[in-house]
């Protein structure tokens, strides 16, 4: 699941920077940007809780201290990718 959701939150902030290029209103494409990217770390967690419920000490090991530094890093990428055009937007009007 989280991998879907990834998958759609990259495509919706494709589609945002590509609105915000053509000039068209972009905000609702922004906030569903924030949103899948929001609904990604969800399931992430609730993955990672399954193993701890199964006491999957292996996947935990194996997975997770990788996994951290990706999520970090792709969540903070979201953001300043979809917060992109609002920053641009504020640079021309100066």
């Amino acid at each position: 699941m989280w991998a879907i959701l990834g998958v759609i939150a990259i495509v919706v902030t494709v589609i945002n920077l590509s609105l915000y290029a053509a000039g068209k209103d972009y905000k609702l494409a922004m906030a569903m940007g924030l949103s899948f990217t929001s609904l990604t770390l969800c399931a992430e967690y609730s993955l990672v809780s399954r193993w701890v419920r199964v006491e999957d000490w292996a996947a935990l090991l194996d997975v997770v201290p990788g996994m951290e530094r990706a999520l970090w890093f792709l969540t903070i990428v979201s953001i300043l990718l979809n917060i992109a055009p609002i920053l641009l937007e504020r640079r021309s009007k100066k």
